[in-house]
């Protein structure tokens, strides 16, 4: 008992240079194990929603027999898990078309939005048109008669 005192009051009397103490810490919390958790104040708890990469996707119409429902399959480029080579991926997705507007063949866009059954999640959108390139006067698809100077067999039979 006098020893365990007289080390205690050595220990007390002693200053520590270290820049964890500044001799500031009690000796009765270095003595007892406590885990990390509890000397550091609570936060209050925040609650971050996750953050979500796509929020819409764009595919062709594979299917539209179903009244107010179009199936969609989208396409996406993703790297072989050996190969690294981007190879497509293709999944289909359920989507609400309220006016039955689109037919087989045709390119939407999926909206997210909330679930309206238990396979539909997304919303048909119509894309916009691409614009084409137009081509100049005299451009056809094949050798042009511009080119050569000569009229093509179906020109020719059309003039006679």
């Amino acid at each position: 008992m006098l020893l365990t005192m007289s080390l205690t009051s050595s220990l007390n009397s002693l200053t520590l240079s270290t820049p964890f103490l500044h001799g500031t810490t009690q000796l009765s919390h270095l003595s007892k194990p406590t885990s990390s958790l509890s000397l550091r104040p609570m936060k209050p708890f925040t609650f971050l929603p996750p953050i979500r990469a796509m929020k819409s996707m764009q595919g062709k119409v594979v299917c539209a027999t179903s009244d107010k429902t179009v199936a969609v399959e989208v396409t996406r480029l993703a790297p072989h898990p050996k190969y690294k080579r981007r190879v497509r991926k293709k999944k289909k997705y359920q989507a609400h078309d309220p006016e039955n507007q689109f037919k087989v063949g045709d390119l939407v866009q999926l909206e997210k939005s909330r679930p309206i059954s238990k396979t539909k999640s997304f919303l048909a959108v119509p894309v916009p048109a691409r614009k084409k390139k137009e081509k100049k006067e005299g451009e056809e698809g094949g050798v042009g008669s511009q080119e050569l100077g000569i009229p093509l067999e179906s020109q020719q039979e059309l003039q006679a």
